[in-house]
């Protein structure tokens, strides 16, 4: 834990670079022991600490490139903040959402961040046409029909050179995999509408192509595989399919 002095030191450090820092988290002591009350940091922000390292280890993300407890200011003005955010374009990866779960949530709490992340993603920038506007806040659908590049992730976020919206991988951490097994199946059951992609709009028959547009693409993994096979292997898996793939092949569609 750094000390108010490092802090500021680290401040200085990293803020001219446009990276923020943490907020200080000052030593408590038991006013009648005088033990530590706190040590500063907890298992899941080394769990998030962890992550990062493995995929600066593995080429993606420069290590100072990594930003946590990034907000997602919803409509109802409830912010969803991302465990990490990791920008990687020369790796393949131009921007990935991570939520670091250590099995401490509810299976169905993660269904609700998967459900904030859509409709962050279905939201219109501030300084939107009054017509589009208009139109969406009468029928919230129409939203379907405005392009990616006038909505207001594409203000935050660059193209993901990828269909659907802004990719979500959970990182499970310290837990069995049976936990993680029963997790995953509740994100693809209860959270099915938010990553699986549709039937196109067609009056054709025959066609069997899905459409991603508006869906996020929500891969999974553990720190024990990262860990142990590094986090440009095989060990990531997209909800609703079966098999690992690498982080860059696992958010695209089947056979890109």
């Amino acid at each position: 834990m750094l000390t108010r002095r490092g802090h500021g030191e680290a401040k200085k450090l990293l803020e001219p670079k446009g990276i923020r820092g943490s907020a200080l988290r000052e030593e408590k002591y038991d006013p009648i022991t005088g033990e530590l009350l706190d040590t500063g940091y907890d298992d899941h922000a080394a769990a998030v600490t962890s992550t990062a390292a493995e995929l600066h280890r593995a080429g993606i993300g420069h290590r100072l490139g990594f930003h946590t407890e990034i907000g997602h200011r919803l409509d109802s003005s409830f912010v969803q903040r991302a465990d990490l955010v990791v920008r990687a374009p020369a790796a393949g990866v131009p921007v990935l959402l991570l939520e670091i779960d250590r099995r401490t949530e509810d299976a169905h709490d993660l269904v609700q961040k998967l459900r904030r992340y859509w409709e962050w993603g279905r939201l219109l920038p501030s300084d939107a046409d009054k017509r589009t506007t208009d139109l969406v806040r009468s029928r919230p659908d129409a939203i379907e029909n405005v392009d990616h590049e006038k909505r207001m992730w594409r203000q935050v976020y660059p193209p993901t050179g990828r269909e659907g919206l802004v990719p979500v991988a959970f990182v499970f951490a310290d837990t069995t995999e049976a936990k993680v097994a029963n997790t995953v199946k509740v994100l693809e059951e209860a959270g099915c509408g938010y990553w699986a992609p549709r039937r196109h709009e067609t009056y054709h028959r025959g066609i069997t192509a899905r459409n991603y547009g508006q869906v996020l693409s929500v891969v999974v993994t553990t720190l024990k595989q990262l860990e142990g096979e590094g986090t440009g292997a095989a060990v990531w898996r997209r909800l609703g399919r079966t098999g690992e793939q690498t982080l860059t092949a696992a958010p695209g569609r089947p056979g890109t």
